[in-house]
């Protein structure tokens, strides 16, 4: 009977697994090192989503600053162009990962969100651009 249970459980974790890989098939997380490709590709958005304070300090070129914590933040993503790839990070992966929620649900076909975000991308030895 233990077995039955156990195999049954081991069931149900792999088809909830399923399910949770299925939903978010419009959604990506990426090395830095993947990132760096993806960014290259033409046509595709990189946004930043953390505070304009932040950005000034240093952001990946070619990055769009959109602030996660704004008043018009879900107006501002939504004049992105949907029928292109987004990139997004901030920090350290939360706030890119709320925002790629938010894309996937307005339609979005391709969000990129950077594991572990600038942090990541400064510790794998990637450079960022400063507006100071």
């Amino acid at each position: 009977m233990k077995r039955i249970l156990s195999v049954l459980g081991l069931l149900f974790l792999i088809m909830i697994m399923n399910c949770k890989n299925s939903e978010n098939t419009n959604m990506q997380l990426v090395t830095p090192e993947e990132m760096e490709s993806i960014i290259e590709m033409e046509g595709v958005q990189l946004i930043d989503v953390r505070t304009p304070e932040e950005f000034a300090e240093g952001f990946i070129k070619g990055a769009q600053n959109i602030d996660f914590y704004s008043d018009t933040f879900d107006q501002d993503i939504l004049k992105l162009d949907k029928t292109k790839p987004v990139v997004l990070y901030c920090k350290s992966g939360g706030r890119s990962a709320n925002c790629a929620e938010k894309l996937i649900e307005a339609g979005f076909v391709k969000v990129y969100d950077l594991d572990g975000g600038i942090t990541q991308w400064q510790h794998s030895g990637f450079k960022l651009i400063s507006l100071e």
